[in-house]
């Protein structure tokens, strides 16, 4: 009789990748990192196991996104306070934060529960091509 094989957390063997998101679709870099992170590419993949690898993104200023949703997507979260509904479009948050576009499609990705929050540990976004994970990647 064979057993479906389940991974255990001391058997997790972690890589690093490297993602360039120079002229990428935000949405499409998104689930390619996410894949990465949760280890959905492994064939060891384990839904309750945290068994994916370390995501490092450069160049996230230079992300696009397609036909017109960059003058029409907009970014809304509320501040727990009264009339505290805020928003930002896209390109209004790509000129301060152009890290958290990008983590806030990930995150999305994710899941909601505990592994995911050691899942969101895991990515590393970077404004450029410099980082200090170098010595790390592994492809």
């Amino acid at each position: 009789m064979n057993s479906t094989y389940m991974q255990r957390k001391e058997d997790v063997k972690r890589k690093w990748h490297l993602i360039d998101a120079t002229d990428k679709v935000l949405g499409r870099l998104a689930t390619q990192a996410a894949t990465l992170i949760k280890g959905k590419h492994k064939p060891t993949f384990t839904p309750h196991t945290d068994g994916g690898d370390y995501v490092v993104i450069i160049n996230a200023e230079k992300v696009k996104l397609t036909a017109k949703k960059s003058e029409k997507k907009i970014y809304r979260w509320h501040t727990m306070y009264p009339g505290g509904l805020k928003q930002e479009t896209f390109l209004g948050l790509m000129k301060k934060n152009p890290k958290k576009v990008i983590y806030l499609a990930i995150d999305g990705m994710l899941p909601k529960t505990k592994l995911g929050e050691k899942m969101r540990k895991r990515i590393r976004i970077f404004v450029g091509d410099k980082h200090p994970y170098k010595h790390l990647i592994n492809n």
